[in-house]
């Protein structure tokens, strides 16, 4: 079995008592809060909820090597916060973990939530990781307080339009989005590749990431007689609408899409419709087999949270340890002295070797192309 980093942290007293978000336990152990913000509720309470175990699987392994600051024990806890995938809950959500004296946050799923977080987190200088979030404008401002731990929709949307284009020789597609910064983003990276690669796009449709019933969308597309449908959206959405394709006759019509439907719930939210089977999908990152120890972790994972893994997970996990990683290179956990080490991170993680550029992206971030087979996602690469 893997063995998780041991670390131990050293502080100046002035400094552990300035961070801390609590008063010392009556035994003098410290608190130091990470905080994971996503949606814990609504139609993908399931996504938001695997992040938020990722994060309290670190910090209960971290916790377990009894870590110290300035030579007195501490303890770090999760600050856990719903932003409900919605833009305005999420600025609330960020304020709140400024207002709390947080150390770090994990957060947020969306891209659509965590482009203004970042900026409420750059103003209070709270660094924040998202492990989710793939739309580019995520790290265009250059934040120094915003980085991302997964490949961002300029690779997942090149590489699907590749595959639909190389592998499967399609020469026709349409595309919904859902309207959201990340499904818009997704959608037009795969437009642009796709028509670069001599794909013909037939039809551009909207809905939102709130809907269920796609039946008028779908009907006008069917008469246009693509060959593939792209959706810029969630798996809460593409599940009802591969049902719909069915019931339309058009079963067979392969579908394609980004990270957010890629999960293990999509054959379920279909309601275990065959065409299930007809969807191609990538995600930031290796399979979770391909991971360097990435069975063992998920084997711990799954014996604290069972039945509860989709996807983003061991990336939560791997930034809670990278921001602690941060902290003991820093010798600090004051985000003011501690930020900047985030920046020339070089972590063995689960995930990945971690190291960012200087907008905060990733180094060397790797695509994992995915397909269904009897509901159950598989890797292609």
């Amino acid at each position: 079995m893997r063995k998780t980093p041991s670390f131990v942290l050293h502080l100046g007293g002035a400094a552990v008592l300035a961070l801390t978000t609590s008063a010392a336990s009556a035994q003098g152990v410290q608190i130091i809060k990470i905080g994971h913000a996503g949606p814990v509720s609504g139609g993908i309470a399931h996504i938001g909820k695997d992040t938020e175990n990722g994060v309290r699987l670190a910090i209960d392994e971290i916790n377990a090597q009894n870590p110290s600051l300035g030579g007195k024990a501490v303890r770090f806890e999760i600050a856990a916060e719903d932003d409900a995938g919605d833009p305005r809950q999420a600025t609330a959500v960020a304020q709140k973990f400024c207002d709390a004296g947080v150390a770090g946050v994990v957060g947020h799923l969306q891209s659509g939530t965590t482009i203004p977080a970042a900026s409420i987190y750059n103003r209070c200088g709270l660094p924040h990781i998202t492990v989710a979030a793939t739309n580019p404008d995520v790290t265009k401002p250059g934040y120094k307080t915003t980085y991302r731990l997964i490949a961002n929709d300029n690779a997942l949307g090149a590489a699907v339009a590749l595959y639909a284009a190389d592998a499967l020789k399609l020469k026709s597609v349409a595309i919904i989005d859902d309207r959201t910064a990340y499904g818009q983003g997704l959608a037009n990276v795969f437009k642009a590749t796709a028509e670069q690669k001599g794909i013909k796009v037939v039809a551009q449709e909207f809905t939102t990431d709130k809907a269920t019933d796609f039946m008028s969308i779908l009907t006008g597309i069917k008469s246009k007689k693509p060959d593939g449908i792209f959706y810029g959206g969630l798996d809460a959405q593409a599940g009802p609408m591969l049902r719909q394709l069915v019931q339309l006759g058009m079963g067979e019509v392969k579908f394609f899409g980004g990270d957010a439907l890629c999960t293990e719930k999509l054959s379920e939210l279909a309601s275990k419709s065959a065409n299930v089977g007809q969807v191609t999908c990538a995600t930031g990152g290796a399979s979770i087999q391909k991971m360097q120890g990435g069975p063992e972790w998920k084997a711990r994972y799954d014996a604290k949270f069972p039945g509860q893994f989709q996807i983003y997970s061991p990336y939560a996990y791997d930034a809670t340890f990278v921001l602690v990683d941060a902290m003991k290179r820093a010798n600090s956990a004051d985000p003011k002295v501690y930020t900047s080490f985030l920046g020339k991170t070089q972590f063995k993680g689960v995930t990945a070797n971690i190291a960012f550029t200087d907008k905060g992206e990733l180094t060397h971030p790797a695509v994992t192309l995915y397909s269904y087979k009897d509901g159950v996602r598989v890797p292609l690469n």
